[in-house]
Formats: structure tokens, sequence, C-alpha cells
């Protein structure tokens, strides 16, 4: 905005609305808070970079509250006097409300699995003595908070289902408490464990259980504070945490990521340690002879994973020489890789996963970002493929050695999540769970596209819209891209985006170079310095949708969240003309200073660190969104979306990018960031702060682009 309404008061007020329920032709004036600016500077290589809003790292202090709530203040005033975003909200809630479940799963004798009515804030947990018996609520997150902001993390139960270890989540951060809990009369057992972080929870028999933790922060930056050296530890049952045994991780092995879990019989304890978010090495230890921890692969160049053993045969999915993946066995007493032998060679689908049950592996393969599963018996005999109900994506088939039946979901961008029985047998699939959502799915197609990139690469985009869409350059669209850390993403049902499609928009989403939907290659052509690759396949769609006449720049928003944050961030500031709406959601958005937050600094396999050479330097610098953000330019209508207690990408990020915006920007285009309070990176929020946030997104996006929604005229 205009340079003359940058330094006003903190206590400034919303100008009033300028438009009526049938028009959004003239804009309402906004005042920006006054954002302080304090002069520092850091060198990178002889490089001076001004940071001038440093001081909104610290998110605790009173100064950065008072800039939140004045920011909040200006955004919410703008989003409540656009005349239709009640009745996006009312629409929303509508959708939103119906019954939602999981697969079932068999722990002990018993069948467990979530349900949500439709609008409960958080998933309830239910029991089944049989799947023929009449479920009964077994844990009820909603009862952990008032407000819906304590949610359920993560179980584990024991092997005969006795006992059920339990995670929670406090206002959405990444920091766990872990309970433990009598199944039989439902009362807690021993202390809680607190400080938990990054942590599956791995049972050993009864007598207690794995977990992973960091030390935690020095008081005050809980939420903010570098977590360094992960931490194994087991934990026996009824013991104080004080005295939980080291296993792995510290100062003695110093590694940012480290996991550990125990083998189905309870035989090996395999251990995974890494240093970024791809990458780790592989360790095995024999918990039936208390025997040493035996190092299978001691580098970081590949992704490892003991998934199953038969005895001393252990199988392990690596794409170590198979960049798409593969599975090899090799005996537990010499493990390392020259002794692997291939179970499933690797593929031209890349594998994304395996599950065991009733003596066969049910194998996820990626075929153009659709799944496929393949079912084979442990010796590696292909068998069948489980025939799927349409084009989409599959997950589940987790089971016991002696289960015949298990269960999967399936979804798609206009096939609700619905819950299958497979009969392993006879190969049969059986609709087992399926969601009554208000909505026809035949009135809406969905096509694959490949489009070429700026550097002739095709890309794959899915294309989702109302049948019979007049091709005219005037459709609203809406382009969610995300392209990093080996992360695929495939077809799945939204109820919100849902809302967008029953008012005639677009929904579009590319497989961008990054992610993982071609295996480790496609990965890597949009890591580091190959970054630029995930940019570039984001503009290219965009233009792909207008030259297809799609939509036009006026009607086209981008979005994106976290690593999909920056690539909006990118993408608006390399390319302001592109589109009319940028919606970066809890966004990498200083590429230069992100490594200093929380776990940050694992993400160097995939961005690279700016003072770690000149080279890299010039390259983070010369993308990065905060520091390209240019004097004058017009950018396009922007909703920052953040949350205080988002301790994955810290807040900075998004405070110190908004603030620039709103000091640099010219035009008319509003520039606003909205602070969710008691909320995280996105895990658990409550479903009535899910709502209120869709509802604001998509009034700041109609109401820029001069749309006013159908069902709102």
């Amino acid at each position: 905005m205009m340079k003359s309404q940058l330094f006003l008061c903190l206590s400034c007020a919303l100008g009033t609305l300028a438009c009526n329920s049938t028009s959004t032709e003239e804009n309402m004036e906004i005042k920006y808070p006054a954002t302080q600016k304090i002069e520092h500077s850091d060198t990178y290589f002889e490089t001076e970079v001004a940071d001038p809003y440093r001081w909104l790292e610290d998110d605790r202090s009173q100064e950065t509250e008072q800039w939140v709530e004045a920011q909040n203040k200006v955004t919410s005033g703008y989003l409540e006097n656009i005349p239709f975003r009640q009745d996006i909200e009312d629409r929303l809630t509508e959708l939103w409300n119906y019954e939602k479940y999981s697969a079932p799963s068999k722990k002990g004798e018993k069948y467990y699995f979530f349900k949500n009515d439709g609008l409960q804030n958080q998933s309830v947990m239910y029991v089944q003595e049989s799947l023929e018996a009449e479920p009964a609520v077994f844990l009820d997150p909603n009862k952990f908070s008032d407000d819906g902001t304590v949610s359920l993390s993560s179980t584990s139960f024991t092997e005969d289902g006795s006992l059920l270890a339990y995670s929670i989540s406090e206002s959405g951060s990444d920091w766990r408490k872990v309970l433990v809990m009598d199944v039989e009369n439902r009362e807690l057992v021993g202390d809680t464990l607190k400080d938990v972080k990054f942590s599956g929870i791995s049972w050993k028999g009864k007598e207690g259980f794995y977990y992973s933790s960091y030390d935690k922060p020095a008081a005050g930056s809980d939420l903010s504070g570098l977590n360094m050296n992960h931490k194994l530890y087991y934990h026996k049952l009824g013991s104080p945490q004080q005295e939980d045994v080291l296993v792995f991780g510290g100062e003695q092995t110093p590694r940012r990521y480290v996991g550990g879990s125990v083998s189905e019989d309870d035989r090996f304890l395999a251990i995974t340690a890494a240093n970024g978010t791809s990458g780790n090495e592989l360790y095995v230890k024999d918990l039936s002879k208390d025997g040493e921890i035996i190092p299978v692969v001691t580098h970081f160049d590949n992704d490892n994973d003991i998934i199953h053993n038969e005895g001393d045969q252990l199988y392990i999915l690596t794409n170590l020489d198979a960049p798409n993946k593969r599975i090899v066995t090799v005996n537990a007493a010499n493990p390392k890789p020259e002794n692997w032998k291939d179970l499933i060679a690797e593929k031209e689908e890349v594998l994304q996963n395996v599950s065991f049950a009733g003596g066969k592996m049910f194998i996820n393969y990626l075929k153009d970002a659709s799944t496929r599963i393949e079912q084979y018996d442990l010796s590696g005999k292909f068998e069948k493929e489980v025939e799927l109900p349409a084009l989409g994506t599959a997950g589940g088939f987790d089971g016991k050695k002696e289960d015949e039946t298990v269960f999967y979901a399936f979804t798609s961008f206009t096939f609700p999540t619905t819950i299958y029985s497979y009969h392993i047998p006879s190969g049969e699939s059986k609709v087992f769970r399926q969601p009554e959502v208000d909505f026809d799915p035949d009135a809406y197609e969905t096509k694959q596209v490949f489009y070429q990139s700026k550097d002739g690469t095709e890309v794959p985009m899915f294309i989702v819209h109302r049948k019979g869409l007049e091709m005219n350059g005037q459709n609203p669209a809406y382009l969610y891209g995300y392209g990093g850390f080996n992360v695929s993403l495939t077809p799945s049902f939204s109820v919100a985006h849902l809302y967008w499609l029953e008012n005639g928009g677009v929904f579009a989403m590319p497989n961008l170079r990054g992610g993982g939907e071609y295996g480790e290659a496609w990965h890597e052509a949009g890591m580091q310095m190959n970054k630029q690759n995930v940019f570039d396949d984001f503009i290219a769609a965009g233009e792909y949708l207008k030259q297809e006449g799609y939509t036009s720049t006026e009607k086209l928003a981008i979005a994106g969240g976290s690593n999909g944050g920056l690539l909006v961030g990118a993408t608006m500031t390399q390319r302001p003309d592109l589109c009319k709406v940028a919606l970066p959601a809890v966004g990498v958005l200083d590429m230069l200073r992100y490594h200093q937050f929380t776990a940050g600094a694992g993400w160097e396999p995939d961005y690279g660190i700016a003072d770690s050479s000149q080279a890299m330097f010039d390259y983070l610098y010369a993308y990065s969104p905060l520091h390209n953000i240019k004097e004058g330019v017009e950018y396009p209508a922007t909703l920052v979306t953040t949350a205080d207690h988002d301790d994955r990408v810290v807040p900075a990020h998004s405070f110190k990018f908004a603030a620039t915006l709103q000091e640099k920007h010219a035009g008319e285009n509003p520039v606003l960031i909205r602070i969710e309070t008691k909320a995280g990176h996105g895990a658990g929020k409550p479903t009535s702060k899910q709502i209120a946030e869709w509802a604001d997104k998509y009034a700041f996006t109609f109401y820029n682009m001069n749309e006013i929604p159908e069902q709102a005229r």
C-alpha cells in the first residue's frame, strides 16, 4: 500500500465498506497498523542484508503481541464487512456436517475406529467387541478442553490390546504429552510423559515403550527455540520419566531426527537416524538377547526402513540403488547392504509404502499420482492387483498375520473417503462405511493433463470442475501446490474445495518437481539449487489454465501451505502479474534464517543453508520471498495465514513477510495477515477454526476477484 498509509498508530480503524450485496467493484479502504522498523542487518559473504523487522521473531514479546492484535483487528474488520462472508461460512458448515469414519483396526480382540458426527471439533475414538457389535465411545478428545484446541495426536496399543499409550497436542504445538491407559477400566497408568516431539510410540511387550524427544528449549522460547539433538528413549511403565533410558541420539550420537520401532514379534528394534527430512542411517537391535545396536546403513544418502521380519530375515524398504524404491531381504546377523537380496525389484512406478496382513504384502504404487495396490506373498510372488473403485488414493491394508479381512480407505476429488473391507483369499472388496455428503458427484468431472514447464519438462496436473464448464477464461480458479520434501499430492476429497467447485470454480493441483510422484529423481529435480524448477512448474501451471480458457489473471488464485507457502511467496514475488489473489499459509518465507528456529535445520537437504557457501547464499537470496519484495510493485491481493502456536514453521516468517509487503506494495490490492490463536501448523485444528478460516479465505478471494459466489447472489 502507499507509504502515506504506513505509519499510522497501532489502534488504527478500518475504513467503511464501499460495496453492497450485489457488487464488489469498489474496494474497502484499509489503513494498516504501523510496524516499527529497527535498523538491523546480517552479512553473508560480504553482502549486507537488512532485516528491519527482526524484532517480530520474538513471538512472546509485548510489542509482537500488540502488533498481532492490531493486524488481526484490521483483517477481521475487512473480512467481516464482505457481505457474503457469512453465506460462505453457513454453506461450509452445511457441507461439513456429515459423518466421517476411519478404517477399523483390530487391537487384541476388539476393533477401534474414529468417527466425527459432522461438526465435532475433534474425531472420537470408538470401540467394538466385534464388527457386528454396537460401537461405544472409548476416548473423546473433545473433552480434553472446552474449546477443542487439545487434540489426540497418536495412539499405540500393546500387542494384546490391554494398554493404550496416546499422545496429545495442546493448541496445535508439535510438543506432545504421552499418557497410558488401562483399556479394561479406562484408568490412566503411571506418570504423564512431557516434552515429547516428532515421536512415535512403540511398545516392547507390556513392560514399556520407545519414544523420541529433544531437550526443551530455554524458558520463553518453547515455540521457536532451535531443536538439535533428538533422543530415542525407553520408558519402563510405572517408572518416572527422569529414569528413562537413552537408547540412541543426544550428545553421544547427535542426530536431528531419531525414531525407534519394535517388530510385531517383539524381536527387533529398528532405529532410524537422520539429519534432514530425507536420507537416513539404519540400525537394528536384537531385543531377544539384548544385543548390541548393529549398523545397517551408515550414511544419509538414501531412505531406508525395516518394515517387517520373518524370524531372522529382515524386510527393508529402500531407495538405495533404486530411486523408485525396492524391497530387499537380509539376515539380521549380517544386515549390511552388500548382503541385501531383491525381494521386490524397482519398477517404473514409484513404490510409496507397504502393509502386511494375513501373511501377505500389500504394496502401494503411484502411477501418475494415483494409487495402485498389488498383493504379494512373503516370498515376493505377485498374486493380484487390488481392484479400486476409480482413479484416486487408497491407504490401509494393515493387519495381523492371522487376519483374512483387512480394511482400506479410498478417496478422490469428488469421492468422499469411503471405508472398504477386503477379503484377502478372494480379493473381494466391499463397502464397509460410506458417508452421505450433500452434493452430486456426477455433476463434476476430473481430468489429468500434462503441460510443459519452462525447461520443457512435462508436468501432470489434476483439474476439477463442474461438467459443462464454459471455457471463456472467466472462471474463478484455485491453483494449489506443494512441490517439496518428496511429498506426493494425490487425489483426495475436501469439503472446503467442494464449496469452491459448486460455486462455479475450477480446482487445479499440479504435481510439481520436488515432490515424490515420480520417485527420488523427481524430488531431486526440485531440491537445493534446483528449487527454481518448482516455482517454474507452478507458474507454468497458472499460464496453462489461462491459455486453455479455464481462467484469467483476474480470476486466478494461488495457494499452498508450509513448503507450499514458500511456493506461493516465491511465485507472487517473481510473477506478481500471474494471478489476482495469493494465499500463502504457514509459509517458509525467510530462506536465510529458516534454519535458526525449531527443527528448521533439518530442512537443509531440500533447501540448503545460506551461510554454507557463497553459491548457496546467492541462490537462496535470489528467490527468498521476504528478500524479493520490491518497492513500488503491485502485488496480488494477499491474505497471509499463520498461527501463534506454530512451532514447525514459526509465525515470524509470515509476520516479517506481511510487514514488508505492506510497506513496499503499490496499488489497491489489500495485503492482510490472519493470525489464528491457540493453533499450530495445522494438525489437530478444531473443526470450528477450520470452517472459519476457509470462510475467510474464500470471502477474501471471491471479493478480490470481483465475484459473488453463486449461492450468495
